[in-house]
């Protein structure tokens, strides 16, 4: 249910936090992921020495085991939050997180770090999908993209600062004392979610937690063209994302040679989805979700080619790539968040289980397409580059078929949410 207020259509299903803490909250629980995924870039070879690994590549797994946990975790969180609600789902699961990263605090082993990684994202997911439903409990259309995008343009300012506050984090302790402040931030976190977030899922909308329903929901969810089709290429475009945050450290410090003020040049090109968030949350209600998510993807693939001529002809230079990063970090945010949108929008009956899927399909495809360009690394930005354009071109492929051929299209304008 919504009521006319200086905020525009606010819902009253997240009463009685008003409009701007319900997005400031969202915002903060999506943020445990890319804190958790960026704030050790910088560590990495100091985490590398810690436990003798010599291979470069081998010690991005800190990051892509992580993502594979946050991925595969999201699978049971949608159904469980269907049944039980969103607040305890997200609580077990911030708990999880707080318990995991202090598991990182004292792992004696490599293999020890990574167990206790995978732990993290897998309480981490309940984070991605309790926060995607109760954004779609409480609003629809276009107004949950909006709300979305809004969202993203506040927590992206995690990805921007993380790296720098993980540098800072080392001039002072060791490696260890990242885990240390991503404890105490979940802990903050989870106090704030546990005082305040009301249950957005009344009891009369919760599903039964039996095989056949949970089986239902996932058919209902894999089955819906709309759901599916931008599901996959969510995760085509996400895969552009995860390289180039597994590459990143050797991009900038290997390639371009910035040593210690590489978190600078990742600061500033993830100016770039702060932006679109911003802009997308002021536009998408007079153009519609297709048109701006369908003309940045256009942009994307430009770009990626355009990137990738110019590595394979010697033109990437450090000014150039600066450059078209940010621009493609523009398009990723008009794309993701109106992808999200438009993947969720007819699940509303099923949002957990539909939050779940859609997180897990776009994070393991992300991942592990990313990891793959990731491993390829080999001094030089042609694996990075040609692996982007594959991945963008694949997601373009998929909307077309998804739209039948129908691009910038907009569809009928806002739904709201029903009453409740």
């Amino acid at each position: 249910m919504t009521d006319m207020s200086a905020d525009g259509w606010v819902s009253r299903a997240h009463r009685p936090m008003g409009f701007p803490e319900f997005l400031a909250i969202v915002a903060s629980i999506m943020a445990l992921n890319p804190f958790a995924t960026d704030m050790m870039l910088p560590a990495m070879p100091e985490i590398g020495a810690a436990f003798g690994i010599t291979n470069a590549n081998h010690i991005q797994t800190v990051v892509s085991v992580y993502l594979a946990g946050f991925g595969a975790g999201q699978f049971i969180m949608g159904p469980l939050s269907d049944r039980f609600g969103r607040r305890p789902i997200l609580i077990g699961g911030m708990l999880l997180y707080c318990v995991a990263s202090l598991l990182s605090v004292i792992a004696p082993s490599f293999e020890m770090l990574l167990l206790a990684r995978a732990l993290q994202g897998v309480g981490t997911s309940a984070t991605r999908v309790i926060a995607t439903s109760i954004v779609r409990d409480c609003y629809a259309g276009r107004r949950m993209a909006s709300v979305i995008s809004l969202a993203m343009m506040i927590f992206v300012a995690v990805p921007v600062l993380a790296p720098s506050v993980g540098q800072a984090i080392m001039l002072f302790a060791e490696w260890r004392g990242i885990f240390m402040v991503l404890t105490a931030y979940g802990l903050l976190a989870l106090l704030w979610s546990a005082i305040r977030l009301p249950e957005t899922l009344p009891v009369k909308g919760r599903k039964p937690l039996t095989a056949s329903n949970v089986f239902d929901s996932f058919r209902q969810t894999l089955t819906n063209r709309q759901t599916i089709g931008y599901a996959l290429a969510a995760g085509g475009i996400q895969s552009v994302v995860f390289a180039y945050v597994f590459s990143s450290q050797q991009i900038f410090t290997v390639v371009y040679g910035l040593g210690h003020y590489f978190p600078l040049a990742f600061a500033a090109i993830a100016i770039g989805i702060a932006a679109a968030g911003f802009l997308n949350s002021r536009i998408v209600g007079r153009y519609g979700m297709r048109v701006i998510s369908h003309s940045a993807l256009m942009g994307s693939l430009a770009i990626a080619a355009v990137t990738m001529l110019a590595a394979w002809h010697g033109w990437l230079s450090f000014p150039v790539y600066m450059v078209l990063a940010i621009a493609n970090m523009f398009a990723f945010g008009l794309m993701f968040s109106n992808f999200t949108a438009l993947a969720m929008e007819p699940q509303g009956h099923i949002a957990g289980t539909a939050s779940s899927l859609f997180g897990s399909i776009t994070t393991l495809i992300g991942s592990a397409a990313g990891a793959l360009i990731g491993q390829d690394f080999n001094g030089t930005m042609l694996p990075f580059t040609t692996g982007a354009f594959l991945c963008t071109l694949a997601a373009l492929v998929i909307v077309i078929g998804t739209e039948r051929g129908r691009l910038f299209v907009p569809h009928n304008a806002v739904v709201q949410t029903p009453p409740r």
